[in-house]
């Protein structure tokens, strides 16, 4: 248990004392000296990986009768190419045909770029100032046999612009196909989430020690980013709720410090070899109360109680609904009522921190070998407090296994 000494000079662990209490604690003047990377042994994703992909979504293509799927820049664009690269107002996209090499569209001063991060056989097609992009991906597509398939977060300027360029040509959803191939991490995408899971619980543990009274959330979520940082991962700071901002999901805009005896609740993750893991952890610096204890004790179960349901075959909205009847037995909600549970119990995780699908009421995908998922069933009392906890899984064939290891009490939020 971390302790509050009258002294706020001191750090919560005793080990260190500093002169004063900075306003705000930045990443970068933080002293990380003691930590060492733990991703020399990562393994990115390669050219073999990425044609596999290809070639999965090809067949599901030829499954679901379309002659192509459109991919603009983002995960997905990253995840089938390589290319890693931003949104703007110029269109750059992947047309991903049922058979033959993928083209990339993208605007002619931004070919080299691109080019760079290209990681499959590609054909470049490029279009200058002003000539339409939206030409370039029909020409693309023009004569083949099907429909076109638009990946769910493509803008819809660009699907839009695609329409108007073909018609007559169906348009349809690309979800059988990415999310076919997205939704099942292969053993390789599956040890970067372990890596990334790894090296956000360490860095955690090594911040835990050193919060101490009066901080702020930022002070914290410098401390967390600098070893995510220090420790081999891409790091943001991680969200940071004090007292009663934890009882709010997503937090309030009060003012927030740490005080003994009130809940300090960490949510965030950094990224490895571009997947992203997500946990959250609940502690009380000083004495915990027992509503606090309750209140985690029951949280704790819940997580178990969402593992237990996550069998293959089983439908994903069924873990949600099996925590929620828990907790109304416990007397919250009842269904997302507060105090209770008011957000999903978990969401998929991969290349983005929120993923399809969601372990949500009335999600019927069911669960499949490779599936990703966060388990985190917080409690929320409006007012008061809440608890958080949060860790991913994987399915396996013989059902779900933690990424990273639940907290065993509320002393020990970190074993």
């Amino acid at each position: 248990m971390m302790n509050f000494a009258p002294n706020r000079r001191r750090l919560l662990g005793g080990a260190l004392a500093l002169a004063a209490l900075p306003q705000a604690l930045r990443a970068a003047e933080i002293d990380t000296g003691d930590l060492k990377p733990m991703t020399g042994d990562v393994v990115p994703i390669g050219p073999a990986e990425r044609a596999a992909r290809v070639a999965r979504a090809q067949a599901l293509m030829a499954a679901n009768g379309m002659a192509a799927i459109l991919v603009e820049a983002g995960s997905s664009l990253e995840y089938f190419t390589g290319v890693k690269w931003w949104r703007s107002e110029r269109l750059t996209a992947a047309i991903i045909p049922a058979r033959g090499q993928v083209i990339i569209v993208t605007p002619f001063f931004e070919e080299p770029s691109v080019r760079q991060s290209l990681g499959i056989p590609a054909e470049i097609r490029v279009w200058q100032e002003d000539e339409s992009p939206h030409a370039l991906v029909a020409a693309a597509v023009t004569g083949l046999s099907g429909s076109v398939g638009i990946e769910e977060t493509v803008r819809y300027f660009a699907s839009d612009g695609l329409a108007k360029a073909l018609p007559g040509v169906a348009i349809v959803s690309a979800n059988p196909v990415v999310r076919g191939c997205r939704m099942i991490k292969t053993p390789a995408e599956l040890a970067l989430l372990q890596k990334a899971s790894d090296v956000t619980i360490a860095a955690f543990r090594w911040a835990y020690p050193r919060i101490r009274e009066g901080m702020t959330p930022g002070d914290i979520g410098a401390l967390c980013a600098a070893a995510m940082t220090a420790l081999g991962g891409r790091a943001e700071d991680p969200l940071v709720l004090l007292g009663e901002a934890a009882a709010y999901p997503h937090g309030s805009s009060a003012p927030q410090r740490v005080r003994a005896g009130e809940v300090v609740l960490i949510d965030g993750g950094c990224a490895v070899g571009g997947y992203q893991a997500d946990i959250s952890r609940t502690f009380v610096p000083g004495t915990a109360p027992d509503a606090v204890r309750r209140v985690f004790d029951t949280v704790a179960k819940g997580q178990q109680i969402a593992m237990a349901a996550a069998q293959v075959g089983a439908p994903a909205g069924t873990v949600d609904d099996a925590v929620r009847r828990f907790y109304e037995a416990q007397g919250f909600g009842p269904g997302y009522q507060r105090p209770g549970l008011p957000h999903r119990t978990g969401h998929g995780i991969g290349m983005d921190g929120h993923e399809p699908v969601n372990l949500v009421h009335g999600e019927m995908t069911p669960l499949a070998p490779g599936m990703c998922f966060s388990n985190e069933p917080g409690l929320y009392l409006p007012g008061k407090f809440g608890v958080r906890l949060e860790d991913c899984f994987h399915m396996t064939a013989k059902g779900p296994q933690f990424f990273s290891v639940p907290p065993v009490s509320l002393d020990a939020p970190f074993g």
